[in-house]
């Protein structure tokens, strides 16, 4: 995956504080905090995920290990959206 194009045309990089979401524009900034140990990162959107993924949003790598949840791959958290980007 390191590399390969994103849905919004860029190169996918694990160490940035990127996220893929079904619908939300290209460019939203979100907060996004794991429940379970309070750890927050600021994300960005630059990819979509399948209709049919039940996950809200798939985090980067980089996103992962700072939320606290790498090894386990799921976290319940909390979203808000800080400003969305251009539709």
């Amino acid at each position: 995956m390191q590399g390969q194009l994103t849905a919004n045309g860029e190169r996918y990089d694990k160490y940035d504080l990127t996220a893929a979401h079904v619908s939300l524009p290209f460019g939203t900034v979100l907060k996004v905090v794991n429940l379970d140990n309070n750890h927050s990162v600021y994300l960005r959107i630059n990819s979509r995920t399948h209709p049919k993924n039940k996950r809200v949003l798939d985090v980067s790598k980089q996103a992962a290990k700072e939320l606290g949840f790498l090894r386990a791959g799921l976290a319940r958290v909390e979203i808000t959206i800080l400003q969305l980007g251009e539709a």
